[in-house]
């Protein structure tokens, strides 16, 4: 059976998982502590992070891109396309995966000024989404596609920061909440996270923050050293 190497905080990894179950691919996921790897993971981890992969024939694979796209030539891919149209797949999923690693800096910020500016540059990736959304629930039409899974990780990290703290990330984008919204109700989120993932996640995004400032009516008691340790602590 598929092996996937985990972090229970990781995007990357939620969003292989997504690939995983929507392909109805059997696999089992081990965790780990990125503060305290183990030496067979970093035996066998070329960069040492996640999300790494053990195929059947136990060959280890690394970087979500590339395992994404494994799956999608090992198995049975969710919809037919034409080269041109899986080109453009993955560039639109690229915008998603290549923001995962800014959002998790946005929501570390040790202040109002830090995360106002990380959010406005991250605003840019929802504003290219909101420009491309049409009237459908999902990226391309009533049916979860590879980019739907590459933009969950943000979509659903944005969903639990507005309910935690009532920061909508997402606020001037109606098309990407409506987006958000018909991808938490598919159920596909809690499928792709370990059961404690909320509160694992406030561990390290709404504690000595200036988002759990804001959740806690303080805003500006972030220590800078707890707030960089947090905000680093996303897949390394």
């Amino acid at each position: 059976m598929i092996k996937l190497i985990s972090f229970k905080n990781c995007p990357f990894v939620q969003r292989v998982m997504g690939s995983l179950i929507m392909k109805n691919i059997p696999f089992e996921i081990e965790y780990i502590e990125l503060s305290n790897k183990p030496q067979w993971f970093l035996d066998i981890a070329p960069n040492g992070q996640v999300p790494v992969l053990i195929t059947e024939d136990e060959t280890v694979l690394f970087e979500s891109d590339a395992i994404v796209e494994y799956l999608d030539d090992k198995y049975t891919p969710i919809e037919a396309l034409t080269p041109e149209q899986k080109a453009q797949d993955r560039a639109w999923s690229y915008q998603a995966s290549k923001h995962y690693m800014p959002q998790c800096g946005t929501m570390g910020s040790k202040d109002k000024e830090t995360f106002e500016t990380r959010l406005t540059n991250l605003a840019k990736a929802f504003a290219k989404a909101e420009n491309k959304l049409g009237e459908s629930p999902f990226f391309k039409g009533d049916y979860i596609s590879n980019v739907d899974i590459a933009w969950l990780p943000l979509l659903h990290r944005a969903f639990v920061i507005k309910n935690k703290s009532g920061v909508d990330m997402l606020a001037g984008f109606p098309k990407v909440q409506k987006w958000q919204a018909a991808l938490i109700a598919s159920g596909l989120t809690e499928k792709t996270v370990p059961q404690d993932f909320v509160t694992t996640f406030s561990n390290f995004y709404l504690t000595n923050t200036y988002l759990a400032d804001v959740m806690n009516g303080e805003e500006g008691n972030c220590e800078l050293s707890s707030c960089s340790a947090v905000s680093s602590a996303c897949c390394q």
